[in-house]
């Protein structure tokens, strides 16, 4: 044993308080910047859902537009000028049943992390490892619908008024002269942030488990030694 040693080493129950302290104040930081990255997806989600530029024109294109998940704006051919369509109230007028099952589900994505957001107040009323599982569940559902909207898009490409746009060679799944726009990058990002969100939401939730039993197997230590 080196000399001096054993004046600098703390008790144990001194060593476990101060690891418990450290624990729960890395948790802290962790689940701060979680709730940080979490309202950012859900503002990323909302600017998903509501902007029209999942597709849009090309160089070679018969027509200048773009489209989004229900509203979209093409061109005359005659003018700059562009004829704007489609809104989510009127459901029935979207294009493409493969427009309309994308929208619901990119929809639901973004209803699920803004309901997320609001379980934050439940942070307040109930156990927080409770808290972190059930965020956790809803960005993985939110996750599930992106991919499912990203998915199903591309099978309306073939609608008619796309084909106007991009020529007659487009098809499902082929975008002809058109190109893919920033908002549907932006949602297959989305997709990546919602699973990385989720299983950090596990992860926390699993360590407030943790953390909480070991602060009762201390406490009936503490109780079994007073006995």
């Amino acid at each position: 044993m080196i000399p001096g040693a054993a004046a600098t080493m703390l008790p144990s129950s001194e060593a476990a308080k101060l690891y418990q302290k450290n624990y729960i104040r890395n948790s802290s930081a962790i689940g701060l910047l979680w709730s940080i990255f979490t309202i950012l997806f859900a503002i990323l989600n909302v600017v998903v859902f509501m902007q029209p530029y999942w597709i849009g024109d090309g160089m070679d294109t018969p027509q200048v537009g773009y489209f989004g998940l229900f509203h979209y704006c093409i061109g005359d051919g005659l003018s700059r000028d562009l004829d704007c369509q489609g809104t989510f109230t009127e459901f029935a007028a979207i294009p493409s049943t493969a427009f309309k099952a994308a929208s619901f589900f990119v929809g639901t994505s973004m209803v699920l992390v803004l309901s997320c957001i609001g379980c934050f107040v439940l942070f307040f009323f109930c156990s927080t490892h409770t808290v972190f599982k059930i965020c956790g569940w809803m960005q993985l559902a939110s996750g599930v619908c992106l991919v499912l909207g990203c998915m199903i898009y591309p099978d309306g490409w073939d609608a008619k008024e796309v084909q106007s746009m991009c020529g007659e060679q487009t098809d499902k799944y082929s975008i002809g002269a058109c190109s893919v726009r920033w908002a549907y990058i932006l949602a297959i990002m989305g997709i990546l942030d919602a699973l990385i969100l989720s299983f950090l939401a596990f992860v926390l939730g699993n360590r407030q488990d943790n953390l909480m039993a070991e602060e009762l197997l201390a406490e009936s230590k503490a109780e079994g030694g007073n006995a």
